[in-house]
């Protein structure tokens, strides 16, 4: 997806083959010198580079020094202990083959950073489980997206001392589909599931993240933020904040199960602009998430800072306390405090209203930003996958509709 253009869920699952097309009925009309030159481009753009113990390359480390921008580095399942990599490379693909690749950290990092260390524009990462990095000064992570541009999708990131850590760079985008992200390592506040730092744009899809220890479950200085029915509960963790927006941004928040644990070390379950706004946009946009305070001393569903320029609340459900950000500029309607037995059974974390809800059909359009539609068109479904709403569905508060 292009920096600014509307999500599509259906574009995780449906596409045109482009080259396929390139490579046939479009190339019949030219020279055959032609045709045989592309075809080479071609081939060579997606040259496969085959890893494992059944391969000439063995190792991650290996194909790291030996890949060429374009290709598809395919990994044979199995676990791979201490082989951490840099990757430069752009048009990057690697991917998993027959089952899942575990990278074990057990001491090792690339360049005191972490498991992986990301440079390359346009790279995707398929199928990878990132466990135990640790590194000198304790801020280790499975990922380290330090330039360019990473999608991640169907990864795994287990006792990190940081999930994934992105750097600072408004040139960088970064996607996250359908990932698991914790129980993090125990830490001293700088460990988080996932930190994203001054970015230009992140998505965040279908996507887990649970059991913290200090740190945020997920936290993002990025300009641009779409966080897109995702499961955000801290279970049995003691998470900080579960989202983090600390310099503001242009923030849309849609479709999701936020959870705040009874062992949490903070009160707020969302913070916007804690940190100061840096950004030229500062808009909160909160639609069709379910929050869920279980903090036995009560506490804040929202953070919010008041130099903000917009802040819409609509068609939420709130657990556990009764309280929202008051403020005579700030858009809220059509949200609705509930308790834990308006659920279908909120102890196995089934956050659906219960059949005979009569808050089901009562919720309202919040209209487009940018246009990208506020309405929701999936929901959550665990693990880390979406589940499609059929057109015709009573639209109702929350964040799920089914």
């Amino acid at each position: 997806m292009t920096s600014g253009s509307p999500f599509d869920p259906r574009r995780a699952v449906l596409g045109v083959d482009r080259r396929q097309w390139l490579r046939t009925g479009a190339l019949l009309a030219l020279p055959p010198w032609l045709i045989q030159a592309r075809a080479q481009a071609a081939a060579g753009a997606t040259a496969v580079l085959r890893v494992g113990p059944d391969h000439p390359v063995k190792t991650l480390a290996a194909a790291a020094s030996q890949a060429r921008p374009g290709m598809t580095v395919e990994i044979q399942a199995g676990d791979y202990p201490g082989d951490v990599a840099v990757w430069p490379q752009d048009d990057l693909t690697l991917r998993a083959v027959g089952g899942r690749v575990r990278l074990l950290a057990n001491g090792a990092h690339a360049q005191g950073k972490g498991i992986f260390v990301t440079t390359g524009r346009r790279m995707t990462i398929e199928g990878l489980d990132f466990i135990g990095a640790r590194v000198p000064d304790r801020n280790g992570a499975g990922v380290r997206l330090e330039r360019g541009s990473l999608t991640l999708r169907d990864c795994r990131f287990q006792d990190n001392e940081n999930g994934l850590l992105a750097g600072n760079d408004p040139t960088m985008e970064l996607r996250i589909e359908s990932c698991d992200f914790g129980p993090i390592a125990p830490g001293e506040g700088r460990t988080h599931t996932c930190y994203v730092g001054a970015i230009g744009r992140l998505t965040v899809l279908a996507s887990y993240f649970h059991h913290g220890a200090s740190g945020h479950l997920l936290k993002s200085r990025a300009a641009v933020n779409h966080i897109f029915y995702n499961r955000l509960t801290d279970e049995t963790g003691r998470a900080s904040f579960e989202l983090e927006f600390p310099n503001g941004g242009l923030a849309l928040v849609m479709g999701n199960l936020i959870q705040q644990s009874p062992s949490t070390e903070n009160y707020h379950l969302i913070a916007y602009g804690s940190e100061g706004l840096t950004h030229r946009r500062h808009e909160l946009h909160l639609i069709n998430n379910t929050l869920v305070d279980r903090r036995q001393a009560g506490g804040v569903y929202l953070r919010m800072a008041q130099r903000a320029q917009q802040l819409r609340l609509i068609n939420n459900l709130l657990c556990g306390k009764q309280e929202l950000p008051a403020g005579p500029d700030r858009e809220q309607h059509h949200n609705y405090f509930v308790e834990l037995d308006s659920f279908v059974d909120p102890d196995r974390f089934d956050f659906r209203l219960r059949p005979a809800s009569p808050l089901i059909g009562r919720a309202v359009d919040a209209g487009a930003v940018d246009g990208q539609r506020l309405k929701p068109a999936m929901q959550y479904l665990h693990p880390c996958a979406l589940q499609e709403v059929p057109a015709g569905t009573p639209y109702s508060q929350g964040a799920f509709q089914l």
